[in-house]
């Protein structure tokens, strides 16, 4: 089947469920309800309007926005006329935002009244102009403006097919700056016909979305196969463990995804022991590895987690640990989705592990993505030999079960949220006190992993922690914002030159097993300065 003969795009979903459903609850947004003829009728006339105002097939519309409505609307509207939606993180700085932008060049930035004042800061950085309109609960389509151009190319006007690109996420990379992967309409069907095969929802679902909509988790773990099955999607702004109880037990919710420390302030709060969770049948978790203890816990509330593991590049399911698998394999990552296919290669060597072991995981199959947006070096290097390299270590046992068990990258991950050193090294590089640094993540009982820096001060140049800190809060996410800064005098590089993080957060963990250190200090400032 020629992938280009657009049957598994996804602007049809809507208008299908409006035929078959019309009536039923699309989104329920805090209270504020859309059946699916109105989230057709309002995805149709957006897609109009943006067509009517100049906009062709591969222009981007970027976004800050919280979950609402209205980005689904957008999201929709997008596939319907041959769009590529590029949703960006409201949680960065100006300056961050004004680099993603620049990279991701979009005809038409939409921002929700909230941020507004993040997005001009980051817009006035940017060498050419730009689009703005406003994101709402109600009536985007008669705020659309028509596109900045910088160029006289044509714009493209066609039939939307299923290579083209529809979602345009920003993920973390190991250099100081974020990529962006680009998920086609191929990708998003493929991923979402592979995790019905493992959630199966139904028309009679209740989906409760929490997790964030600049992230590839907040369309293809869940919302997207909701919609596509006629089920309700109840969306939240943010995660909030007490509203998140009530609302599982007051909506009958039946399906939700999270990470970790979702799942982690859900269990630490006073109503987890009392809240009904009997309709909640399925609770998936990824973005990084659950601690066994959790996972326990909750399968001492009856709710046996689906865990996975998956990355944006494979947009992003790869593999899964079935409800019924769960407690027999408890930190196991599982098998891979139907219509995926991994393998483990040797780190050194390259070559395919056979059985049992352990290697890089790969994968390959229609869900892979199409590569980085205007970065050709780096798909090539990502993708070899038709085979999509994680850069992560994983064991395989007897039965074919797969254990994440680390990183080959220095990336990681905080409260779900990928984080590169060398952008916040970048930063602390800098201030003027800082000689040299070297930045890791060591692990943390609420948020997975934090960053800790380890600082080389300049002779003369006075600074402290507080100091450091505050410089990059004015640069970076509060997610990657270090929890502790350590002076040293000197940072440990290998013959080549590399930093040996390793060796820092082995030393790191040494100390703290002694006493000398404590890890989890801090935790109620950190969860502060995160919101």
């Amino acid at each position: 089947m020629n992938q280009g003969d657009g049957l598994h795009t996804l602007g049809r979903w809507t208008a299908d469920r409006a035929l078959a459903t019309p009536d039923r609850v699309a989104i329920d947004d805090r209270g504020v309800v859309l059946s699916y003829r109105a989230l057709d009728d309002r995805a149709t006339a957006l897609a109009g309007a943006l067509l009517d105002n100049g906009y062709g097939v591969g222009d981007r519309i970027a976004t800050i926005t919280g979950n609402s409505a209205d980005h689904v609307v957008l999201f929709f509207a997008c596939a319907k006329a041959g769009l590529v939606l590029v949703p960006l993180s409201w949680r960065l700085s100006p300056r961050e935002l004004s680099e993603q932008l620049d990279l991701a060049d979009p005809a038409l930035l939409l921002v929700e009244e909230e941020f507004a004042s993040v997005a001009e800061a980051a817009r006035e950085r940017l060498a050419n102009p730009l689009a703005v309109g406003a994101l709402g609960m109600t009536g985007i389509e008669r705020t659309i403006v028509p596109p900045v151009r910088r160029t006289a190319d044509p714009v493209t006007r066609r039939a939307v097919r299923d290579d083209d690109a529809l979602l345009l996420i920003f993920t973390s990379g190991t250099l100081d700056r974020a990529r962006a992967a680009i998920l086609t309409h191929a990708n998003c069907f493929w991923t979402n016909l592979s995790l019905s095969r493992t959630a199966e929802l139904t028309s009679s679902d209740v989906v409760l979305a929490v997790m964030p909509q600049y992230h590839v988790g907040g369309w293809n773990i869940q919302p997207l196969l909701a919609w596509w099955m006629g089920a309700t999607v109840v969306l939240e702004r943010t995660f909030d463990a007490g509203r998140v109880l009530h609302l599982i037990e007051d909506r009958q919710i039946t399906s939700m995804m999270g990470v970790p420390a979702n799942y982690l302030f859900l269990a630490q709060h006073p109503a987890f022991a009392t809240t009904d969770l009997t309709s909640l049948r399925h609770a998936i978790v990824g973005g990084a590895p659950m601690p066994e203890p959790l996972l326990r816990v909750w399968h001492g509330r009856g709710v046996a987690l689906t865990q996975g593991y998956g990355l944006t590049e494979a947009a992003p399911n790869v593999l899964c640990l079935p409800d019924e698998d769960a407690r027999r394999k408890v930190g196991s990552a599982g098998k891979p989705y139907p219509h995926v296919e991994v393998a483990l290669a040797d780190p050194v060597t390259g070559e395919h592990v056979t059985g049992p072991g352990s290697g890089e995981l790969l994968v390959r199959g229609p869900g892979v993505f199409a590569g980085y947006f205007r970065d050709s070096a780096q798909t090539a290097a990502t993708m070899r030999g038709g085979w999509l390299a994680t850069g992560d270590l994983a064991r395989r046992d007897s039965e074919g079960y797969y254990r994440v068990i680390d990183r080959l990258k220095d990336i990681f991950i905080t409260g779900g949220e990928g984080v590169a050193p060398a952008e916040i090294e970048g930063v602390l590089f800098q201030h003027p006190a800082v000689a040299d640094v070297a930045v890791a993540g060591v692990p943390d009982d609420t948020w997975g992993e934090v960053a800790v820096a380890w600082v080389v001060a300049r002779p003369g140049v006075a600074t402290d922690e507080h100091d450091l800190l505050a410089h990059c809060e004015g640069a970076l996410a509060r997610f990657k914002v270090p929890k502790h800064v350590r002076f040293v005098t000197a940072v440990p590089r290998s013959a080549a030159g590399k930093t040996l993080r390793r060796a820092l957060v082995a030393e790191w963990l040494a100390e703290s097993a002694l006493g000398s250190l404590d890890p989890a200090a801090s935790t109620d400032a950190e969860s502060e300065r995160r919101q």
